[in-house]
């Protein structure tokens, strides 16, 4: 199967596509600074809390939720840990694991940007599907395969 010709207008749906993802990431940075967070905090204050299993996220799980290296992601945890936003607990079934957990403060912190993103998104959300039903037949949608 070739490639179809790329038009002017799946460069402009692109282009747009890419701009809101950037206005939102903006504007969730912003919000992130309004709890005193960094954008990186409130990504693995939500990355422990949003983690489901039967135990808590260890550093590797949180690690793949941030697309970090492990060494980064132990940086991270200890900023945030010094800021009183989450601990450390030694897994007691297997000792050489560490899992995370937020604090009180943490998890307060997490709640009131998470209540301003559950509101946001649905927008993006509504942007990005307008986009993609703009694309010119014989084009897939992004994860559905068609």
């Amino acid at each position: 199967m070739e490639p179809r010709q790329l038009t002017d207008a799946d460069y402009e749906r692109l282009l747009e596509f890419r701009t809101r993802l950037r206005q939102f990431l903006r504007w969730s940075e912003q919000q992130a600074k309004t709890q005193n967070l960094t954008a990186a905090q409130h990504q693995l204050l939500l990355a422990i809390q949003g983690h489901r299993g039967p135990n808590p996220p260890s550093i590797s799980d949180v690690a793949g939720y941030l697309l970090l290296r492990h060494n980064s992601t132990v940086g991270l945890i200890d900023r945030a840990e010094a800021a009183g936003l989450v601990q450390r607990n030694i897994d007691p079934a297997k000792r050489t694991i560490v899992r995370l957990t937020l604090t009180d403060e943490g998890r307060r912190r997490l709640v009131a940007l998470s209540e301003l993103h559950i509101r946001e998104v649905p927008r993006l959300a509504s942007t990005m599907a307008s986009l993609f039903d703009k694309l010119d037949p014989g084009t897939t949608t992004p994860g559905t395969g068609r």
